[in-house]
This record gives C-alpha cells, sequence and structure tokens, in this order.
C-alpha cells in the first residue's frame, strides 16, 4: 500500500514543483462582466424553452429569472464600462493573480464530487459513490494511516444502512 502512496507522492511533488511558481494575472472586473454579460444572455435565450407560462397568470413564472438576467446584465455593464473608462484615462486596472497549483487542487476536488455524483447515479447505489469519495479524499489529502481508512469507510457504511434500512430512505 506505501508503495501506491509514493508513487502519489512522486506525482503530486513533481505538479506542484512544474505548476507552483506558475501565476498569472487578469483584470478582474472586465472578465467577471463579460463572462456574466455572456451568462445572463444565454440564460435569457433559455429561459422561455425551460419555464412554461399560463394565460391566465398575471405575473408568469418567467419574469423573476428575466430581472435578474437584466440585472445582472446591467451591472455587468457598469463594470465593464468603468474599467473601458480606466484604460482610456491610463489608470491601472484592478488585476488578480492566480496560481496555477491552487487552481489544479481545486480542479481535482471539483473532479473527485463530479466522480462521485457520476458513480452514484451511473451505478444507481449511493454507498459506492460515498465510498468513492472517502477514498478519493483521503488519498488526495495525503492520508497514510490505515486506521483512518477503516473508520471512515465503515462511518460511511453504517451511514447508508442507517438510512437505508433504519429510515426506508432509498437513494
Amino acid at each position: 500500500m506505501n508503495f501506491i502512496f509514493d508513487k502519489i507522492d512522486v506525482l503530486r511533488n513533481a505538479t506542484r514543483n512544474g505548476l507552483e511558481h506558475k501565476t498569472f494575472s487578469y483584470p478582474s472586473n472586465l472578465t467577471a462582466g463579460i463572462i456574466c454579460i455572456l451568462l445572463a444572455g444565454l440564460m435569457l435565450v433559455m429561459i422561455p424553452g425551460q419555464i412554461e407560462i399560463s394565460e391566465k397568470d398575471v405575473v408568469s413564472g418567467r419574469d423573476f429569472p428575466n430581472l435578474l438576467m437584466y440585472l445582472m446584465l446591467i451591472c455587468s455593464a457598469v463594470l465593464i464600462l468603468k474599467d473601458l473608462y480606466r484604460i482610456m484615462t491610463k489608470q491601472p486596472l484592478e488585476m488578480k493573480t492566480i496560481n496555477l497549483y491552487t487552481e489544479v487542487k481545486a480542479l481535482v476536488i471539483i473532479g473527485i464530487l463530479v466522480g462521485t455524483y457520476l458513480i452514484s447515479s451511473l451505478s444507481e447505489m449511493f454507498i459506492l459513490g460515498s465510498l468513492f469519495c472517502v477514498l478519493a479524499f483521503l488519498i488526495f489529502f495525503n492520508c497514510r494511516k490505515p486506521l483512518y481508512y477503516a473508520i471512515t469507510l465503515t462511518l460511511a457504511v453504517l451511514i447508508w444502512v442507517a438510512f437505508r434500512f433504519g429510515l426506508g430512505v432509498n437513494f
């Protein structure tokens, strides 16, 4: 078992050494404004197909989401115009710096959560996804004590048994 952990440590250290010092900066307000305008536009296109309206309703179910999307468009436009003004007046833009290694770790965590969901939904057995999640996070956080694996796996199974058979929750 330690052989596997040693291989994972070698991979983790190689990734850290390769990405830890790689950073990049971007104009945060301008980027956020552009992304939010794209999302709001996409939502405005999708809302009519997703929310049905009734002839007898005074206020339809589309009104509130549409209002939110128009508000999002306005706020995004303000962010973009503010940064365009700064560019024209040659003022510095507000920049954010991202460390690539930190973002890769966040993507791995998201990958574990997506994998948990996929395993649970495709197998239709929540316990399999839970066991994968437990094991993946213990490995991700470099846990080497077998007792921790035994405790967390046992607790995951016991919680599933309690919900499935004790409370009758079928998930």
